[in-house]
């Protein structure tokens, strides 16, 4: 048995594919950040989750859905760069809890400054297009 999809299903599927090129297609904010903070993405994305609050190693490597090894050669770079420090559990000795120091907290809040850019595409459209589009992205990420 064959199913075919109906109008709505495509429909959905050209803007989804829209959408995925919109936020990962050009990726010039991606870029930008990488380019401004100089180290990469990921480094990027780990800093922003420790500027949130304290986290231990192991609770930072399953946010960011990745080893545990990697993840502490992640905080060791972000330790030398003097963005985060490391000090020992006082609920597990043998664990660690990673906090944002002062200077890297403006380096996450320069990078959400930046990811937080829209594109130039989105910048362009009339009023009236933006407000049609934030009401149905609020639709979208309120869904259950």
């Amino acid at each position: 048995m064959t199913i075919t999809p109906d109008i709505t299903s495509e429909t959905a599927r050209r803007a989804w594919t829209n959408l995925r090129e919109v936020v990962l297609g050009g990726n010039e904010r991606r870029k930008e950040v990488v380019e401004a903070l100089g180290m990469s993405f990921f480094r990027i994305k780990a800093l922003r989750r420790i500027a949130q609050g304290p986290i231990t190693l192991r609770d930072l490597a399953d946010q960011l859905m990745t080893d545990r090894p990697y993840t502490t050669l992640v905080v060791d770079d972000l330790e030398r760069r003097g963005l985060v420090e490391r000090t020992a559990n006082p609920a597990d000795r043998r664990s660690k809890i990673v906090t944002v120091t002062e200077t890297g907290r403006a380096a996450a809040r320069r990078a959400t400054e930046i990811l937080s850019t829209p594109p130039v595409a989105l910048l362009t459209l009339p009023e009236e297009d933006l407000a049609t589009l934030d009401r149905i992205m609020t639709r979208i990420t309120q869904a259950p």
